[in-house]
């Protein structure tokens, strides 16, 4: 019975702590952005510089003694591992629920979306899992001898550690984001016609002018008592609003691509019957240059040959943009749009989109952005 309970507890931690890392591992670049809102929270946003780097080895160190405690390697101190990362993750998610500051943890990136107060649930569920495996750390038999699970561990580190590379340096192999390739951006802005909206609980503060008594009462009992009616009843100060059931939101909702003059281009340049480049570069101080290079160069020849819009979208400042496109004599047309919806476009800065009719046909990490005559040859030609 105790046996099957540790392996019980030993599959499930193994298990979820592989799946979370791999999960996030998948798209480091967003787990990092994740890892900057923390450092805002607590006043240390010297180490944002660190954060993509703290992201990949987070990850790794997750699906390394994820798979460690599944074959029974360096038990006691894994075992150790785990109960310090739990307690770690328990404090921030429990952190975040409480005073409501990061209000989704990354815990499995954006493939499962879950409030603080449910990651803190989950946290606490595999604390108390990790507890039984602490408390009989010293039974937990390796499968593999001593020097096999040594190596088996390193070569699960350097596994972990090279597909957080990869997919930073190449996109992630499974896009969870609104603009994944096959994704209309207008649709999934639009809310569908009967949709719930956001219901909000609204309290007042009441003060009877006769008596001084003070009460609160929520907008509801204010109506249904009928407490209106009474004159001697004023509400004082502002009534507080609460939300109460989260209703229906579009998977993009804060994209908003204007010219220098502040004009909305969503409808012109998303509905389109023909093929557009974007090129998205969502901070000018940090983008790679010979990249925006070869993107000018790309979208010169697509200009040139097929008359195809190309768009460059920026966060900076219309002046900042404007220098840096004279500068480097960019032939795209400049637009503008928030930080947070470029850096969900694409992973990449900068980073290139192939849109049709507002639909995502492809995207690149300019690490291997895609050449002249392929473009033509799997598009443009057809």
């Amino acid at each position: 019975m105790k046996n099957g309970l540790i392996w019980f507890c030993r599959i499930a931690v193994g298990l979820l702590f592989i799946f979370s890392g791999l999960i996030k591992a998948n798209d480091p670049l967003g787990f990092s952005y994740k890892l900057e809102e923390y450092f805002e929270v607590f006043h240390l946003t010297a180490l944002n510089n660190l954060a993509l780097s703290m992201a990949i080895v987070l990850c790794a160190l997750e699906m390394i003694l994820g798979f460690a405690l599944l074959t029974g390697a360096r038990a006691i101190k894994v075992v150790w591992g785990l109960l310090l990362l739990i307690i770690f993750f328990g404090f921030l998610t429990f952190y975040s629920a409480f005073f409501k500051v990061v209000q989704t943890c990354g815990c499995f990136g954006d493939a499962i979306p879950l409030t603080p107060w449910e990651s803190f649930a989950k946290d606490m569920v595999l604390l108390l899992l990790v507890l039984v495996l602490f408390r009989n750390r010293k039974t937990i038999k390796p499968l593999l001898s001593a020097k096999s699970g040594d190596r088996a561990i390193v070569a699960a580190t350097v596994l972990a550690l090279g597909f957080g590379l990869y997919t930073y340096n190449f996109l992630p192999v499974v896009d969870f984001l609104p603009y994944k390739v096959g994704a209309n951006i207008l649709e999934e802005m639009k809310t569908p016609p009967g949709a719930k909206p956001d219901e909000f609980e609204i309290t007042y503060t009441l003060v009877n002018k006769k008596t001084k008594d003070s009460k609160k009462i929520t907008d509801k009992e204010y109506i249904k008592s009928g407490i209106w009616k009474d004159t001697n009843w004023q509400v004082q100060g502002t009534p507080e609003s609460r939300l109460v059931k989260k209703g229906f939101e579009p998977k993009i909702r804060d994209l908003n691509i204007q010219d220098a003059q502040g004009n909305n281009y969503n409808q012109e340049l998303l509905s389109t019957p023909f093929y557009s480049l974007v090129i998205v570069a969502y901070d000018l101080s940090k983008t790679d240059q010979d990249a925006v290079a070869k993107a000018n160069a790309l979208a010169a020849n697509l200009i040139q040959n097929y008359n195809t819009r190309v768009i460059f979208l920026t966060a900076n400042a219309p002046e900042q943009a404007q220098q840096f496109a004279k500068e480097h004599k960019l032939v795209s047309e400049l637009f503008y749009a928030d930080g947070v919806p470029l850096k969900t476009m694409v992973r990449s800065n900068p980073g290139i989109m192939l849109l049709k009719n507002g639909t995502v046909v492809n995207k690149w990490h300019y690490h291997n952005m895609p050449m002249y005559d392929d473009l033509v040859k799997n598009y443009l030609s057809k």
